[in-house]
């Protein structure tokens, strides 16, 4: 594990010296949101808007924002913060940052073989990345290129083919299974209907219009993936290959979990002998179900606010079900996440780790590996300048009491 890079002073000249060798798109970009704005020059409409957007009138987006900016930091100077490091442990594995790359479904059409940019940069950085089960990429490729990458599954409705896709994570050699629970149907995305986008994706003179307007996105990321890997295809849904995404058949297999209960993610508990996290919990009761059930960590999370629209930010129940169940399990967190300051405030109030999408995605989009990379870096010098400014050499010396609710 490297130690910790101390951020020079924030100048210019400082900033040019350290972005030597950046593709010139993002060298001067400075932090998160400007990744994502860029990412919304550079993408069609539809894939913006299906990136970017959410659920409804975008409550639950803006509201996990809102419920960082409803805390300040009560700093200690003087407190010998130059041996200071944002190294972690979760779940037996070391990291460098306390913060990791959340899944984003449909990666690879947002950036080239943008699951696998973003797994190898986590790598390389010492981050945590999860790879979406929503992916165009295999599961096998990921975990050969970029070992100890995460699997997030969206279970099938059918037992039989629930249990094959659980083996044949297990066969690829992955450690940690995620299951997103928080999707019993789809949401109502009406940003997606507006801008053209759906499931399956639909080639029509709109959309081909928008390709030819954004030429970069078009050569670099469509046309390259046709060229060299061919049609994309759902990968993971199941053990067997997917439907294409420009198939009908691509919304049938998302679809029937609606019954789905805690009976069956016992069963996947059984058979799934990894590490076991849940993701999409809100209320300390299913926190205490994952507990339950055996799972090793859970992640509190309202999709990024794409599925029920005004569902409550997980920072707001972020500290309840810390003290209910974080002694016995990892409890870590995703929702609004852009600034090393939300990170500190997100560990402050009981998460173990904390994950973001968009930025990172939006990164591979106009940067690549590249580009990833120096978001992660990016946010990691915050992280660290942050906990200097506060007073704090170790992630365990944070706390509620670093902060005041306003």
């Amino acid at each position: 594990m490297t130690t910790t890079h101390h951020p020079t002073p924030a100048t210019h000249a400082a900033y040019e010296a350290r972005t030597t060798g950046l593709p010139a798109r993002i060298r001067h970009v400075l932090n998160l949101d400007d990744f994502e704005r860029a990412a919304a020059r550079y993408l069609p409409r539809p894939l913006r808007e299906y990136v970017l957007g959410a659920a409804e009138d975008n409550r639950s987006l803006a509201a996990n924002r809102a419920a960082f900016r409803r805390h300040e930091f009560v700093t200690r100077v003087l407190a010998d913060v130059s041996r200071r490091s944002t190294q972690t442990t979760l779940l037996g594995q070391a990291y460098r940052v306390p913060f990791g790359i959340a899944p984003v479904g449909i990666s690879a059409l947002l950036a080239y073989q943008g699951d696998l940019a973003m797994a190898l940069a986590a790598r390389q950085e010492g981050a945590c990345m999860i790879m979406s089960g929503s992916s165009l990429m295999r599961l096998e490729e990921i975990h050969e290129r970029a070992p100890g990458t995460w699997f997030q599954a969206y279970l099938p409705g059918d037992p039989v083919r629930r249990a094959a896709l659980v083996e044949r994570v297990a066969r690829a050699g992955y450690e940690t299974l995620v299951v997103t629970v928080d999707i019993p149907v789809w949401a109502n995305r009406e940003n997606n209907i507006r801008a053209g986008f759906s499931l399956p994706l639909r080639p029509t003179p709109r959309l081909a219009w928008e390709g030819v307007t954004h030429p970069g996105w078009l050569v670099h990321t469509l046309l390259r993936t046709l060229a060299t890997r061919g049609m994309p295809h759902f990968e993971n849904s199941f053990a067997e290959r997917g439907a294409p995404a420009f198939s009908a058949k691509a919304v049938r297999d998302t679809t029937g979990r609606d019954h789905l209960t805690w009976d069956d993610i016992a069963a996947i508990r059984r058979q799934w002998r990894g590490n076991l996290v849940v993701k999409g919990i809100l209320s300390v009761e299913d926190a205490r179900r994952a507990l339950a059930i055996g799972a090793e960590g859970i992640i509190v999370s309202n999709h990024g606010g794409r599925q029920l629209d005004g569902a409550a930010a997980p920072l707001r129940v972020l500290p309840a079900i810390a003290d209910a169940v974080g002694q016995r399990l990892a409890v870590m967190m995703d929702g609004g996440i852009r600034r090393g300051g939300d990170v500190l405030i997100a560990l402050s109030l009981g998460a173990r780790y904390v994950f973001a999408g968009r930025p990172f995605i939006c990164a591979a989009a106009v940067g690549g590996q590249a580009g990833v990379a120096h978001a992660i870096q990016l946010l990691q010098t915050e992280v660290d300048r942050n906990m200097a400014m506060l007073g704090a050499s170790r992630l365990d010396e944070l706390g509620p009491h670093c902060l005041l609710q306003v």
